[in-house]
């Protein structure tokens, strides 16, 4: 099994082509988007992804645009902003829309695993939370 399933976005293709190779190496499973466009008809095609590494400067819809859509449409994937030009003021603003965390390329790998490890683990126990939830209320409704 996977750490984790992810979703690298960015619009500069050989980093994404790069980085995912990288990352399957260290036992993720990885999807690729080019723009925020692109990474948003993924997320409704692959209800498996649980982690986007997104990165904040792109053509068209930008991160920031694209972190919003994905809390408003998939509240529980995790978010990893990327960034190799954003300043301090992207990142807080990413941190207040909803983002797990933000990181400066270039990334160093293994600091990104351990991100993700920890954006899946927080994924999983809000699921489980939701889970645990719905059971005791179809078991409350029994009695």
């Amino acid at each position: 099994m996977s750490i984790a399933n992810v979703l690298l976005v960015d619009d500069e293709v050989d980093f994404v082509e790069t980085f995912s190779e990288r990352l399957k190496m260290r036992n993720l499973d990885v999807f690729k988007a080019f723009s925020g466009e692109e990474a948003l008809e993924v997320l409704k095609k692959k209800h498996t992804i649980e982690i986007v590494i997104l990165d904040v400067k792109m053509s068209g819809i930008d991160g920031i645009e694209t972190l919003t859509e994905i809390k408003k449409n998939y509240p529980l994937v995790e978010v990893i902003m990327l960034s190799g030009h954003a300043g301090v003021e992207s990142a807080i603003e990413g941190m207040k829309l909803g983002a797990f965390d933000y990181l400066m390329k270039p990334c160093d790998i293994d600091k990104m695993i351990a991100k993700v490890t920890e954006a899946a683990a927080k994924k999983r126990q809000h699921e489980e939370k939701i889970i645990q939830a719905r059971n005791k209320e179809i078991t409350s409704r029994k009695t």
